[in-house]
């Protein structure tokens, strides 16, 4: 009855830790786009600006 039980429970811990893992990596690439994103935005308002001079 002990080994069963112990075996559920490393069982969900390990798809837990995966499901985490794999969140965490779409969060990194979702934060990398971003990033990417905004820094694109800020060169075009700066090189917009330096135009309109």
């Amino acid at each position: 009855m002990i080994r069963p039980a112990l075996a559920a429970i490393l069982l969900l811990s390990l798809s837990a830790a995966l499901s985490s893992c794999g969140n965490t990596a779409r969060g990194l690439a979702q934060d990398g786009r971003d990033t990417s994103h905004a820094l694109d935005n800020a060169t075009h308002r700066i090189l917009g600006a330096g135009s309109k001079k």
